[in-house]
C-alpha cells in the first residue's frame, strides 16, 4: 500500500503536468525516464527519489516544495467522507471543467455560475 506522502507528491506532479499541458511522455523525455515510470510516480505506486524530484521540478518549472504543499491538509482530510475530493484541482475532470468555464465569455460565464449555484442549492 502506497504511503500517503508518495500519493500526495504524485498527485501534485500530475496536477502540475496537467496545468502546463504536458503529457506523461513529454515529462518522461525531459527527465530521461520511461513514461510508465511517470505513471507509477503519479499514482504513488513508486516513490520519487530526491534527485528525480529535483529533475521533475525543473521540467515543470516549480520549486521542489510545490510537491509538498497542502500535505498537512491532505493528511487531516484522509478520514473525511465528503463528496468533494481533498485535492479538487488534482482531479482531471475538475481541472477540465475550470478550463472550459474560463473559455466562456464573461457574461455567459456569470449566467452559468448562477445556474450552477441554484442547482446545487436544490440538490
Amino acid at each position: 500500500m502506497p504511503h500517503q506522502v508518495d500519493v500526495h507528491v504524485g498527485k501534485r506532479v500530475r496536477h502540475r503536468r496537467w496545468l502546463v499541458g504536458m503529457t506523461q511522455q513529454q515529462l518522461a523525455e525531459k527527465v530521461g525516464i520511461k513514461f510508465q515510470q511517470i505513471q507509477k510516480y503519479e499514482t504513488g505506486a513508486n516513490r520519487i527519489s530526491a534527485s528525480r524530484l529535483w529533475d521533475i521540478a525543473e521540467a515543470l518549472s516549480v520549486p521542489v516544495s510545490f510537491f509538498f504543499e497542502g500535505l498537512e491538509v491532505a493528511a487531516k482530510e484522509t478520514g473525511d467522507k465528503s463528496d468533494i475530493p481533498a485535492d479538487l484541482m488534482g482531479d482531471k475532470e475538475a481541472l477540465d471543467l475550470v478550463r472550459s468555464y474560463y473559455a466562456i465569455p464573461e457574461n455567459q460565464r456569470r449566467r452559468l455560475f448562477d445556474l450552477a449555484r441554484v442547482l446545487s442549492d436544490v440538490a
